[in-house]
């Protein structure tokens, strides 16, 4: 079993996946990212750590919900960027397609 089991199990018994809206999930998504933010900004790096593991928390539930699987979501963005070329301008990563 692996964590995005343990993670999918854990939000079925507290009724999350059923018994909440994906609507409701992408708001509690939008939260956690604020927390990201938050501990960036204010370089509390103990803030960012937990920030990104509540937003892998929140985006497998909200993959669950819409029928799908966070393994197959990461594995499709996968195949989308692996051979993606591009540069970086001004610290962000240009693809290729998008410099044209």
């Amino acid at each position: 079993m692996n964590r995005f089991n343990d993670i999918r199990q854990w939000a079925t018994d507290r009724n999350l996946i059923e018994g909440s809206s994906t609507d409701k999930q992408f708001l509690k998504l939008i939260e956690e990212t604020g927390e990201i933010a938050q501990g960036l900004a204010k370089n509390r790096p103990v803030e960012v750590y937990d920030g990104i593991g509540d937003v892998v928390v929140v985006l497998t539930i909200l993959a669950a919900q819409c029928g799908m699987s966070i393994e197959d979501c990461i594995e499709h963005a996968w195949n989308e960027i692996k051979d993606r070329k591009g540069r970086m301008i001004d610290g962000v990563f240009v693809k290729e397609a998008d410099l044209a």
